[in-house]
Formats: structure tokens, sequence, C-alpha cells
């Protein structure tokens, strides 16, 4: 990797002035986040051929997806907060109870200070500069991690916000692990990780020595369920969208298809023509590469070649092309089913009993997403009832991860904490309670020396 390095001083330096900055009070001005979300969105505006070129070298992402399923989301993020971000900083009024009156009670949402963001590589720009958008417009400074494995990604970005910001406010560092692992040794007021279950560990761990509070925007294997009575022709094509969008290398991806078996050669056809429709082939201009060969042995690991029902194509070490992969006849012992897929192969089990079913799925850890394709009422409330998960559709994929209205982020193993729209301005603030208590009058009940009579007065009145 051509970069260099940033030595632990100068990290340290850096960082001290974060926290000066932030103290100054510089960043709670409403105007001021204002100017720096709009600020940001004009950057990546003026740049985004910069940012087409950047991902397209690290795995092949096209300029399409990258605009719909990174840069509008971070735009979007943006204007949410700049059309509501005085509402959402303004003091909220709440209830007083009788045991505070005369008084007024309030929540103020006060910015954390200094932050930390660890970036994930498989969306390098909206997994990293969404979590700074909530971070800026809750009003604190930001360290920011991108991960190292699309280089030129991680680049692009310490170029556009280094020299665009001052350091005091916002940084980029790149880097790998040695970073990473110095940056976690200083002190944040706020930790935010995307990435895995086993690094998140470690940045959990990272954080309690300073009782750092942290959001872990984790992943799992995410469950999709197709039932009879489901529109199969729609499913399906929704199913294989949201399965091979970025070659599987998305945190919410279908991980594995559970259908009714008397429905499974149906759509196992309707799968092979979705697939063809869509040409996800080595020298297709939309779909993307396997991030790393590291990662591309990994998923070659996995398939039991005895159980592939379909592939889309032929793989391709050298440029790193891993076709879609069907795999029928799977259960729980396979190896593909041991962990997160993270990558373009599809097992599909079959099932009888769908309460059952949920049982088996319930078992497992809690997974990030999960999604049930149904027509029947009493399956949908099953499914919401039966299983945890982070967020979902029904009849969908993935999209609920594109309305700011829903808070994205995981349970249990999954993740710790949520983000987006409202939800990222409450992660990056502090709900800081206030009562406001009149003087013009002052009952003496709660004063010792306490009396029968007293505690009379109490009863009745809490």
């Amino acid at each position: 990797m051509e970069t260099t390095h940033i030595k632990y001083m100068d990290l340290q330096q850096i960082h001290k002035s974060q926290r000066q900055f932030f103290l100054s009070g510089a960043t709670r001005s409403i105007n001021f986040r204002k100017q720096q979300l709009s600020k940001l969105k004009e950057l990546l505006k003026s740049n985004e051929e910069k940012c087409y070129n950047a991902i397209y070298k690290d795995f092949r992402k096209s300029p399409f997806e990258t605009y719909t399923n990174e840069l509008t989301i971070i735009y979007s993020e943006i204007d949410f907060y700049l059309k509501h971000l005085d509402q959402l900083a303004k003091p909220k009024r709440v209830r007083t109870n009788l045991a505070n009156l005369p008084g007024k009670s309030y929540r103020y949402s006060d910015p954390l200070g200094n932050t930390l963001i660890i970036g994930a590589w498989n969306y390098p720009y909206q997994l990293t500069l969404a979590p700074l958008v909530s971070a800026i417009a809750g009003g604190n400074t930001a360290m920011i991690k991108p991960s190292e494995l699309p280089e030129q990604t991680m680049l692009l970005m310490e170029e556009l916000i280094n020299k665009n910001f001052p350091k005091e406010y916002l940084y980029v560092i790149k880097g790998g692990i040695p970073e990473t692992t110095a940056l976690l040794e200083l002190r944040y007021d706020k930790i935010f990780f995307t990435g895995s279950p086993k690094v998140g560990k470690i940045v959990y761990q990272a954080a309690a020595k300073h009782l750092c509070p942290v959001t872990l925007e984790l992943g799992g294997k995410s469950p999709a369920i197709i039932t009879p009575s489901a529109d199969l022709k729609v499913a399906v094509k929704r199913l294989i969208w949201g399965k091979f969008l970025n070659s599987g290398q998305t945190c919410i991806a279908p991980d594995y298809l559970y259908v009714h078996e008397s429905i499974q050669d149906q759509v196992l056809q309707m799968i092979k023509i979705v697939l063809e429709e869509l040409r996800y082939t080595e020298n297709s201009d939309h779909y993307v590469s396997i991030i790393n060969r590291r990662n591309y042995d990994r998923l070659e690991q996995m398939i039991n070649k005895d159980k592939i029902a379909y592939i889309s194509g032929k793989n391709n070490s050298e440029t790193l092309h891993f076709a879609p992969t069907i795999m029928t006849d799977v259960s729980w012992e396979d190896q593909v089913m041991q962990e997160e897929i993270f990558g373009p192969i599809l097992p599909i089990l079959t099932y009888i009993d769908l309460e059952q079913t949920y049982q088996i799925i319930t078992q497992q850890e809690k997974p990030l997403s999960a999604y049930l394709f149904s027509n029947e009422s009493s399956e949908k409330e099953m499914f919401l009832e039966f299983l945890s998960f982070g967020g979902g559709c029904i009849n969908d994929t993935i999209m609920h991860v594109a309305n700011e209205s829903l808070p994205f982020g995981g349970v249990g193993n999954s993740g710790i904490g949520n983000y987006h729209g409202e939800a990222g301005f409450h992660c990056f603030t502090h709900q800081k309670s206030v009562l406001k208590k009149a003087t013009w009058a002052e009952p003496n009940i709660k004063y010792p020396p306490y009396t029968d009579t007293k505690l009379k007065w109490i009863k009745r009145l809490l």
C-alpha cells in the first residue's frame, strides 16, 4: 500500500486539538453544523467522477451502483438534517410530575464531543460518511478511519476531507491495522464501528477501558423466507437483486433462503431466469468483483460442489470475478451455513412447517436483517412475532435501509445501537435532563422531621 503511515504522536496531537476545538464550543452552533453539512455535500457533488473512478479501481463498482447505493444515502442524510436539525436540536419540554411542581422539565440534546468513526470496505463511502454526517449534525468533532481494503476510496476520502476541513474538526487517518490499533488506544466520547462481530468485540473492549459509548454495526446470517402464498415472480426478482447486489458483499443481504418444499423447483427455475436476465457476467459493467483474493478464496472454500444447483458463469481468480452460485439440499451442517457468507452464494433450504422453521432460525445468533415473502397475514404476523432482527422487509429486501425514518442497526450479535435520520442524531448526542424549579413556593413536606402526617400526604400525592 502506497501510504505514509501517521505517527502515534501525530495522532495524539490531532486528537488533542479536536478535543480542544470541541471544548471551545465552536461545533455547538446549529448554523455551523449546517454549513459543514452543506460543504460536505457540495464537496462530494463536485467530485462525483473522482468517487466513481476510485471505487471502480478498487472492486469494479459501477457509477450507477455507487450513486444509488452509496452517495444518494449520504445526500439524503444531509438533506434530512438540513431540513430538520433546528427541530431536532431544540430543547424538548416534557411533562413535569406532581412532586416537582412548581417547575418545568426539559430534554436537551448535548453533543458528545470527540468521536471516532471506523468505516467498512463493502460500501466505503456510505458506511464511512453517513455516520460522519450524523456526527456533524450532532455537533461533534471526528477522527475518521476508512477501511484500507478499497485503497483508492480511502485515499480519496483522505484527500477530500483533510484538504477541505480543519484537522481539529475532521480528520481522515489512512492505513491499516496498526493505525486502527493506535486510534483505539486514545480516549473518545463516542466510537462508531462498522464491520464484523469479531473485530467489533475488539473495538468494544478498547472502548470499555474508557467507559466510552459505542455503536457497533455488525452483521450475521440474515434469513429470507418464501412461502407458497407469495407472488413468486416478484419475490424471486427482489430476492436475487438484494442477494447479488455488490456481489453479495452487503451486510444486510439475504444470507440464505428457506422455501416451502412444494415450491422449491418453481423458485429455482425462476432464479435461473432472473440471473440470466440480469447478466451478472465477468464482462458486465454492473457486477462487482470480490474485494481481494483472501475473500475470494474464503468463498470458494464454502462451496460444496456436489450441491451446486446453478452457477451463472465462470469464476476467475485473477479478476476476482465470482459468479452467482445457487446451492440446494443444504443443511445447517454445511460449511456455507457456519458463518456469514458475504458473497454471491445463495444456499437454499426447504421447510414444511413455518413455525418450526422460525424456531430453527431463532436458535442462531440474531441477524442484522430478515426478509419474508408472503401474502398471508398470519404468516406476516408470525414472522414479526417470532424473529428478532435488526431490521428487514416483508415482500422486499434491503430497501428498508433507504428510509431515513427507519433506524438502522443490529441486535445481539449483529450490533449495538442504530442510526439514520433522527436515530443518527440521537446516536451522536446525549439526552440531558433538566428540571427548572420555581422559587416562589417551597412545600415543607419533603424535609425532616418526618411525621406520620407528612407520610400520609406523600402517599396521597405520589
